[in-house]
């Protein structure tokens, strides 16, 4: 029998499990899926239990529950090591997995671009641990702030980066603020949250009107912007940038970029910033059972030549294709090229705020929050059906 192996839950290792379980009959080929966690994390909603408007557990799903145990073998291990010559993957507690097939879903690491002091003593969104941490921390700084009213960095946030994350954070952030000066008893004007992004606008790529909209809703709720302006260093005292400005902070959140897992690097395959160049069948160069899909690989357009965005929408489109492919060759058949469909982007930007393009049509405020609902909970029923739906729905 066939072995598939899958390497992470995330957008796309997940969905190319529940697809593949859902296609192939079960003397067909043994499927195995690993990930360090026990639950699968919906990543676009982790900026809102970070700022603590969305309790964590939302954004968490039980593997087990979409998986059937007459299909699919679930492994709550770490990947210390892919060995493609040999068709093999390490883990970290020594067991081997062997495979005919192997699709390398591992994900992202944050990607500090060389700047000092970033690693060590900036916050990341990329886990529920990671932001169940920084809504912690938050709700300390303001416990300090009463008991040491003169350290003005206590309440000063900044964030790294104006991309998606960045950009969905300090709305989230924003909104979060004054329910947290009313617990606190602290006045609102002493509240600074920075949003700092070193390209010559927010959001880098998405329409300039749309990019103009966003940051006069955000400043408008009190984010300071610092655009095209790097930042130098960062420390437990705060960040310099490169314009040799210093911003006191405790609090440092970092979504100025990812790169791929390190693991894929180490285990030999030929990588850009960590992600594999993959072929248009998302296969990794060399080794044609390896498909890498998600964050772990790089597709280009053919068209403009430029890579397609890291996004969720692509993941989860890259693991339906991979398991169609994939369920091709176990019946001997023939690959088909991916080719993404881009069905439109919406970055929230607080409660009932958000903005969006659909095809070259945009829309700005409620319209588009709306729209951002209704992609997450499609996401939910492809999925999972109308039993996770009705679980984890945004109404």
């Amino acid at each position: 029998m066939k072995k598939v192996v899958i390497l992470g839950a995330g957008y796309g290792g997940l969905m190319t499990a529940v697809q593949l379980q859902e296609r192939i009959a079960g003397d067909e080929a043994e499927l195995i899926l690993v990930n360090k966690h026990d639950y699968h994390s919906l990543t676009t909603w982790l900026h809102e239990p970070a700022a603590g408007t969305l309790h964590h557990d939302r954004c968490r799903i039980d593997i087990r529950s979409l998986l059937r145990t007459n299909r699919t073998r679930f492994v709550k291990g770490v990947v210390e090591a892919i060995q493609p010559d040999v068709s093999a993957v390490r883990l970290a507690d020594g067991e081997r997995l062997e495979y005919d097939y192997l699709v390398v879903a591992l994900g992202s690491e944050p990607e500090t671009f060389g700047i000092q002091g970033l690693k060590e003593h900036a916050f990341s969104i990329r886990s529920i641990n990671s932001v169940r941490m920084i809504r912690e921390h938050i709700e300390y700084m303001f416990s300090r702030f009463r008991n040491e009213p003169h350290r003005s960095d206590y309440l000063t946030f900044v964030v790294g980066g104006a991309g998606f994350t960045g950009i969905e954070f300090v709305g989230e952030l924003a909104d979060r603020i004054p329910g947290l000066c009313r617990e606190f008893d602290v006045e609102p004007s002493q509240v600074k949250i920075y949003n700092i992004e070193a390209a010559p606008t927010v959001l880098p790529g998405f329409d300039p009107e749309l990019t103009e909209y966003a940051m006069k809703v955000l400043s408008e709720k009190g984010v300071i912007f610092r655009i095209n302006t790097p930042i130098q260093e960062c420390s437990p005292e705060g960040v310099v940038l490169a314009t040799g400005e210093k911003i006191p902070s405790s609090t440092v959140v970092w979504t100025g970029g990812v790169r791929g897992s390190s693991i894929i690097e180490k285990s030999g395959f030929e990588v850009v910033r960590g992600r594999v160049k993959v072929d248009h069948y998302l296969r990794s160069p060399g080794y044609s059972n390896v498909f890498v899909i998600g964050d772990s690989s790089v597709l280009f357009d053919p068209e403009t030549g430029r890579p397609y965005p890291p996004t969720a929408q692509i993941a989860i489109q890259q693991g339906i294709h991979t398991a169609t492919n994939i369920k091709s060759l176990l019946e001997g058949g023939e690959l088909q090229a991916f080719h993404p469909e881009l069905k439109g982007t919406v970055a929230s930007l607080g409660k009932g705020e958000a903005i969006g393009m659909v095809g070259q049509r945009k829309l700005v405020g409620s319209s588009a929050s709306k729209l951002k609902k209704i992609i997450d909970n499609r996401y939910l029923f492809t999925l999972g059906g109308f039993k996770l739906l009705l679980q984890k729905a945004k109404l």
